[in-house]
């Protein structure tokens, strides 16, 4: 599977299962030693009831099979996940362009201290480091950090 053969859309409410299972799997590899403050079920609930109804939630789908997702609130890119074996493949590369053109004046975001690969791929698409917390804003009780883009001007 190329980058290519993949369509980002909205998603559907028949997205949020799929797109929950992305979620939980990527967090699950990504973040090993991180508790996740909430179980499977809670996460698909969440998924169903607020994340698709309630936020601008994209989807990567090929196939009918959904890859990936990344969602907006305001200007606040608050989730961003990719399937473990889709990772290093322009995907989110593409999600990235996709937030900055639906976002042009601007993107924040909050990612834990501990996840690096994180940390270096949004600072390679300009985001700039603004806060570092102990954990105490998140259900995690994780240290995190805050970042923003803004466009050049």
């Amino acid at each position: 599977m190329s980058s290519d053969d993949v369509l980002l859309r909205r998603a559907r409410a028949a997205d949020a299962h799929a797109a929950a299972d992305v979620w939980l799997r990527s967090y699950a590899a990504a973040l090993p030693t991180v508790r996740c403050a909430h179980d499977d079920a809670d996460v698909r609930d969440w998924f169903a009831r607020v994340l698709v109804p309630q936020y601008e939630t994209w989807v990567a789908v090929t196939e009918n099979k959904v890859l990936g997702l990344l969602v907006l609130n305001g200007g606040e890119l608050k989730q961003l996940y990719l399937k473990p074996d889709c990772r290093g493949r322009g995907l989110g590369d593409r999600f990235m362009s996709l937030a900055k053109q639906q976002k042009p004046d601007g993107l924040s975001l909050w990612t834990f201290q501990i996840n690096g690969p994180a940390r270096r791929f949004y600072q390679r698409h300009g985001f700039v480091e603004v806060e570092r917390t102990d954990g105490q804003r998140n259900d995690e009780r994780e240290p995190d950090i805050r970042y923003i883009w803004q466009p050049r001007t």
